[in-house]
């Protein structure tokens, strides 16, 4: 930041010198099921062990009896014995063979199964690998070996794993994320790893998977390997045939008598073309999470100051006032330092956590709140009454930003776990959506107070793709701006997005306020974009 005045910058500098919330519950109950599994195995050997004993020693015992069973028998006491081993001992082993040592495992089992992730949850994770994978281009072999920014543990990805995520891409006929998945796989496959996944069924779905994207000399090259391992495979003679006679065609439509061969170098990232989809500003939203945004030049960052703001004298800040810095010029972005304590936080929470839901948007159409795809967090929200942190915490903002809360929306928490975001969105609602917050009877949101509660060791910024800002989270601090004009028009240029987080867990907490109860202390400007 440049400051307004030197002053200003030394006082700065002296003073100031991801889902994941629940997943780490799951983390305690496996390892829990991983101490009863032992358990189990413990108690299991106990069991062998004594009957491996019992068959010992019987077994001595029938060598010696069956080579003269009567001999064996002429003695009293093994006669005895035998009735009573026949009669007792072995009802007792049968009892100890019978017992089912698993009981406890599998009671322990039920008791945290109800709070496993399902299908879609799995389902759900790997989709979040791919998001993470295209939004910040990282490569298969990056995420296969584990090589991300800022990891503090090593984890890798099978053969069986890979094959896994580019089956799911596939079914969702996804192919251009199935190619990468797959040729992970084989690549992994040739290097020696060991896999339960059979090498017939990657090149099976790679083969397809890259006719899909239009590579014709590649899909023969592979469906071809699969026919020299596996000849009797019931879709590759098939398959190998008809792409044969597609690239006939197209060689006779060319007028070409002979194909090139086929590329010889690994598929990668860049391989094959994206294919595009809902989002028209997707390049550049994914280009700002990446870090490459738009730089100020030296005159506007010259615009940029930092300040203590004490809320037009408002009495709760005239001792201590909060500290302001400028993050962006126009539309006028601010951040809040020490926003919220540490204490506060954590407060805020473990309120949070055990109403932690999956995030909704609200329906322009009917106002109703909803899921969206283009959504993934998991959020609650807690009232001024719930704890006297919440009631403090929305006294504040109203004292920095001088708008009133009392017609405020409830005070959001939401955690992005991995690979969790939030596509670019307005949060106002605009003229062809007039009802989104009719039932509130409150008007449109005015402005946007955003708390960051957690530092984010890579990707999770927030960013404004129309005017290129990405601001990046700091634990304690808050962003504000306004999202509309005060004509009351919408700043379409606020438009924003939370970046997908690529490690770590991001929670944050907003408060989005509106028009009613403003009318005062944010007057109405007399042209459209005052």
């Amino acid at each position: 930041h440049a400051y307004a005045q030197p002053w200003c910058f030394f006082v700065i500098i002296f003073v100031l010198s991801p889902f994941i919330g629940q997943m780490t519950d799951l983390i305690f109950a496996e390892r829990e099921l991983v101490q009863s599994l032992k358990e189990y195995i413990e108690a299991e050997e106990l069991k062998l062990e004594a009957v491996k004993s019992w068959a010992d020693k019987l077994d001595l015992l029938t060598r010696a009896s069956t080579s003269d069973p009567e001999g064996f028998l002429a003695h009293p006491v093994n006669a005895y014995k035998l009735m009573k081993r026949l009669n007792t001992e072995w009802s007792e082993l049968e009892s100890l063979v019978l017992q089912d040592p698993s009981d406890g495992f599998i009671s322990n089992m039920s008791v945290h199964r109800q709070y496993f992730p399902d299908e879609e949850d799995e389902k759900g994770a790997a989709k979040a690998l791919l998001r993470l994978q295209d939004t910040y281009k990282l490569d298969s072999e990056s995420f296969s070996k584990g090589k991300l920014p800022g990891v503090r543990y090593n984890a890798e990805l099978t053969v069986d794993d890979c094959f896994d995520m580019g089956k799911l891409a596939y079914n969702e006929n996804d192919y251009y994320h199935s190619v990468l998945w797959m040729q992970q796989a084989l690549r992994q496959m040739d290097s020696g790893e060991d896999a339960k996944t059979l090498k017939a069924d990657i090149l099976d779905y790679l083969s397809y998977s890259v006719y899909q994207m239009g590579d014709l000399p590649r899909a023969i090259e592979l469906t071809r390997r699969l026919v020299a391992i596996d000849p009797s495979h019931q879709r590759a003679g098939t398959n190998l045939r008809y792409f044969e006679r597609l690239l006939s065609k197209e060689l006779r439509d060319l007028g070409r008598s002979q194909q090139e061969p086929a590329d010889e170098r690994p598929i990668q990232l860049d391989t094959y073309e994206r294919p595009k989809d809902y989002l028209p500003e997707r390049e550049v939203y994914e280009a700002l999470c990446r870090g490459e945004g738009v730089k100020m030049t030296p005159k506007r960052l010259s615009r940029l100051f930092c300040r203590y703001q004490d809320g037009n004298r408002n009495p709760r800040l005239l001792l201590k006032p909060m500290k302001e810095e400028d993050e962006w010029d126009s539309p006028h972005i601010v951040r809040f330092l020490e926003a919220l304590s540490d204490e506060e936080i954590e407060k805020i929470k473990e309120l949070a956590k055990p109403n932690l839901a999956r995030a909704t948007v609200r329906d322009p159409n009917t106002g109703v709140l909803t899921v969206a795809h283009y959504r993934v967090s998991k959020s609650a929200w807690l009232e001024g009454e719930d704890d006297p942190v919440i009631a403090r915490v929305n006294q504040r903002i109203e004292d920095v930003t001088g708008l009133s809360v009392n017609t405020a929306e409830l005070l959001q928490v939401a955690n992005y776990g991995v690979g969790g975001q939030y596509e670019p969105h307005y949060d106002f609602s605009r003229k062809d959506e007039p009802d989104a917050f009719k039932s509130l009877g409150t008007g449109n949101r005015v402005a946007t107070f955003l708390n960051y509660m957690s530092d984010v060791e890579a990707g999770g910024a927030t960013v404004f793709p129309d005017f290129g800002a990405a601001i990046w989270p700091r634990k304690g601090t808050a962003v504000f701006w306004y999202n509309l004009f005060k004509s009351g028009e919408g700043d379409y240029r606020t438009r924003h997005a939370a970046c997908p987080v690529l490690v770590g867990s991001k929670w944050v907490s907003n408060k989005w306020i509106h028009e009613r109860g403003q009318e005062f202390r944010r007057p109405c400007g007399l042209t459209e974009v005052d």
